[in-house]
């Protein structure tokens, strides 16, 4: 089996992809459209700026690509910016986002806490027939994963909403949509429960 990892020129992919061969998959970047021929699962990880991320992934051509994985509903997991550019806009820039969950990207305000929101939260996961995650784990606490950003998706369908987290309020931190799911939070940075989140993806689309 073998896992894209979008590569658009941004941000560190190390971990992300040290991570997933963990999972027990060999690992693709993608640059170029042609480069999903050749896959099975796709890795949307990212960094940085809502817009520079789309004029980039534009300029290779990539954009499209996306658009149609997900319209076929192949496997597909988004990190952080990776999950924010699946909503159809953010308050960072005036692109588009790829609009494939209702819903926009505001800023935190600074009433909350500090901005960027940094650290360790606890995550509740919805216990949905598709999660890839359960909230409890085997225990009475919600587990903790590692997050940070500035940006939340607001007016996100229930249908759609995967998991929350809190942070001075409660705001949607995944989202599942068929075989597309995404998260604001970091797996790879999160230790053992983000290697088990990531292994719960490989492994439903295992072969």
């Amino acid at each position: 089996m073998i896992c894209g990892l979008v590569d658009y020129g941004r941000g560190n992919l190390c971990s992300v992809e040290k991570a997933l061969h963990k999972s027990g998959v060999n690992v693709k970047r993608l640059t170029q459209p042609e480069d999903f021929l050749e896959i099975d699962l796709v890795v949307f990880p990212g960094q940085g700026h809502f817009g520079e991320a789309i004029q980039r992934m534009t300029a290779l051509g990539m954009v499209d690509s996306v658009k149609q994985w997900l319209v076929d509903d192949k496997p597909f997991l988004g990190i952080c910016l990776g999950f924010q550019l699946l909503f159809a806009s953010s308050e960072e820039s005036p692109e588009e986002g790829l609009g494939w969950i209702p819903g926009k990207v505001v800023k935190f305000s600074t009433d909350v806490g500090k901005v960027p929101h940094m650290g360790w939260n606890q995550v509740e996961f919805l216990e949905r027939k598709h999660a890839l995650f359960n909230s409890s784990n085997g225990s009475c606490s919600l587990p903790y994963f590692f997050h940070v950003h500035s940006y939340y998706p607001t007016e996100v369908p229930e249908e759609f909403v995967a998991c929350r987290t809190s942070y001075g309020i409660s705001f949607v931190s995944g989202v599942q949509k068929g075989n597309a799911y995404a998260y604001q939070f970091h797996p790879e940075k999160s230790q053992e429960n983000g290697l088990k989140l990531l292994e719960n993806f490989v492994s439903r689309f295992a072969a």
